[in-house]
């Protein structure tokens, strides 16, 4: 109930705000905040994981950047609405759009690939932007008024919303096989999905974006959102994996997660501070 009221607050103080000051002030209590947490004991240890030579100022440093980023996402979630209206405005620059309608005007469906870095929602005011409407998987909340706040900035970019879990895979099925198109974050642990290097350790990840385009022969597209400064992004898209199947599914589904991960760790790599640590991505 707590978590819910505070929520709550926030969202409609934040909503009041002009975008950039609600942005600063997610940032600053987040900053604040967050590295007195303990979940950032978990980031501590996923960065010294990735990072083993890194400092212990670096460290520090990398831990407050990403809950300022964290901050500033929740943030600018109430204002999703007017920024999908004008397609992002000047707040957004899209690098590689040309590869967004390629899929647009290629008569196949095809699939995005993004991870929690930068703020994530803004690839779909991206592809919203250049008229291509994909319906995107998610997961849901577990305070249920907290799931509604934010599935309220989620819901005004075109394209529908899928839950993950047993009922969200048929829909996705039924999404590519109506030709349409996904938006898949794809950098969190599956307990059942397949071992995978990241930053050269094994990582459990779903394997599910493999599965699909070999099964449907659809292109994948990494789509990254880059935070430059405040509530200002670049969303950069780049042409879709390049892949020749083998014709031994399983050796397939490895060889193109590898790939995946290889990427979204580049973007990590380049903006360690943005992605969000406090997940635990690796085994204990």
């Amino acid at each position: 109930m707590i978590e819910a009221l505070v929520t709550v607050v926030l969202y409609c103080l934040f909503r009041i705000l002009p975008i950039d000051s609600a942005s600063n002030l997610g940032g600053w209590l987040a900053r604040r905040i967050g590295p007195r947490l303990s979940i950032s004991t978990v980031a501590e240890k996923n960065i010294k994981r990735a990072f083993p030579d890194i400092s212990a100022n670096d460290l520090a440093q990398t831990i407050v950047a990403m809950w300022d980023n964290l901050g500033r996402v929740v943030a600018e979630y109430p204002h999703l609405p007017a920024l999908r209206a004008n397609g992002g405005g000047t707040r957004v620059k899209i690098i590689g759009a040309e590869h967004i309608d390629m899929l647009r005007d290629d008569g196949k469906p095809g699939i995005f690939f993004m991870a929690h870095i930068g703020n994530w929602e803004f690839s779909g005011i991206a592809s919203a932007a250049r008229n291509l409407p994909v319906d995107r998987v998610y997961r849901q909340a577990n305070n249920p008024l907290t799931e509604w706040l934010f599935s309220r900035g989620r819901a005004s970019i075109d394209g529908a919303l899928i839950p993950k879990g047993r009922d969200g895979a048929k829909q996705i099925l039924r999404t590519l096989k109506a030709g349409n198109h996904l938006a898949m974050l794809i950098d969190q642990k599956m307990n059942d999905g397949i071992a995978v290097p990241f930053f050269d350790i094994e990582a459990m990840t779903a394997p599910a974006i493999a599965q699909l385009a070999l099964r449907l022969n659809c292109p994948v597209v990494p789509v990254r959102v880059k935070r430059l400064k405040g509530a200002n992004f670049e969303v950069i898209v780049k042409p879709p994996i390049s892949f020749t199947p083998s014709g031994d599914l399983q050796t397939d589904i490895l060889a193109f997660m590898t790939i995946v991960n290889k990427e979204i760790e580049s973007w990590i790599r380049d903006t360690p501070g943005q992605w969000l640590w406090i997940h635990n991505r690796w085994p204990k």
